[in-house]
């Protein structure tokens, strides 16, 4: 390859291993020969002496989460771009599964993501020990994080159900060992007492369609004006159990998601949604785990990523209670 390119064997490894680092003109002429020589780097070579693989892996807990969407599509993104193969398992909502996964690709990987993670701290923990590794949407002592800050979003989705006359909410909470769960709650209970507004949880339930289709009982029950669900899924869900009864929305209650993830806006009506960064999420991941890799500096600083309130049709005036 290096003939046919006319370059030094040393040049075709940093064109191939490292992009960006050659001269653009000379990078083309190389990744021309490879193509018409049908080369294909082959990483577990490459691990041999490097120790590297150019492989990342990201577990998730449920793909067919629209969620899992956007982290996947910003962590794909920047892999791609800084010459990584991305590398997704699904754990099916278990932490058992998740465990399992985690062993059997990590010495695969140069690092792991954990996108949406049901194992508990100290499982992590003695992950992150042996092995880079970066968790979203959780916050751990001692492990590279990134979050997003759910109080700027909770505050503009309170502000918008108070002008609308809403004074007492309900909280759908999700799973029972879930941080930005608890986040969410805790950002609702603080934000809610500021404006004189009350709010109540029910608890824990599966963050699914099914899951917020099954809390329709409960919310009749409480006489509530306005519910707000651990994320966008089981928000739909109540919406669709809400229809199948024939109960309008948001003239009964009014519902906010959280997320605004792929399809929350293909309902009927459309769902009010707290948004948060999920392509930029997937991205930050995927450049601090390179950072970790690479035991440097992080270009990916441990913040919190901004969120905010998307108004849809799933929300309206307060009823007469």
């Amino acid at each position: 390859m290096a003939r046919l390119a006319g370059v030094n064997p040393s040049t075709v490894s940093r064109a191939l291993s490292q992009p960006g680092r050659i001269n653009v003109k000379t990078e083309a002429k190389i990744h021309a020969a490879a193509k018409e020589l049908n080369y294909r780097l082959n990483p577990m070579a490459r691990a041999l002496p490097t120790g590297r693989t150019n492989t990342l892996g990201l577990l998730i807990a449920d793909i067919t989460n629209p969620v899992i969407f956007g982290i996947v599509r910003g962590a794909e993104k920047a892999a791609t771009a800084h010459g990584y193969t991305l590398v997704v398992s699904e754990s099916q909502e278990s932490g058992t599964v998740e465990a399992t996964s985690a062993q059997r690709i990590q010495p695969s990987v140069d690092a792991l993501i954990l996108g949406t993670s049901r194992l508990d701290d100290e499982q992590i923990v003695t992950l992150a020990g042996t092995k880079p590794l970066v968790a979203l949407n959780r916050r751990i002592e001692g492990v590279a994080c990134i979050t997003p800050n759910a109080e700027p979003g909770v505050d503009q989705a309170l502000a918008h159900l108070e002008l609308l006359g809403h004074t007492s909410l309900l909280f759908l909470n999700g799973p029972e060992r879930s941080w930005i769960g608890r986040r969410r709650w805790e950002a609702l209970q603080d934000g809610a007492q500021r404006r004189g507004m009350t709010v109540t949880s029910i608890g824990p339930n599966q963050p699914t369609l099914d899951g917020g289709h099954a809390t329709l009982a409960r919310v009749i029950a409480s006489n509530t004006t306005a519910v707000v669900a651990f994320n966008d899924l089981m928000a739909i869900g109540l919406l669709r159990a809400a229809t199948e009864q024939g109960i309008p929305v948001p003239e009964r209650f009014s519902i906010i998601g959280f997320d605004d993830s792929f399809g929350s806006d293909f309902t009927t009506p459309p769902l009010t949604t707290v948004r948060s960064p999920l392509e930029e999420a997937g991205e930050r991941a995927v450049l601090r785990a390179l950072d970790l890799i690479e035991s440097r500096e992080p270009t990916a600083v441990d913040h919190e990523l901004e969120t905010e309130l998307i108004i849809r049709g799933s929300t309206g005036p307060a009823r007469s209670v």
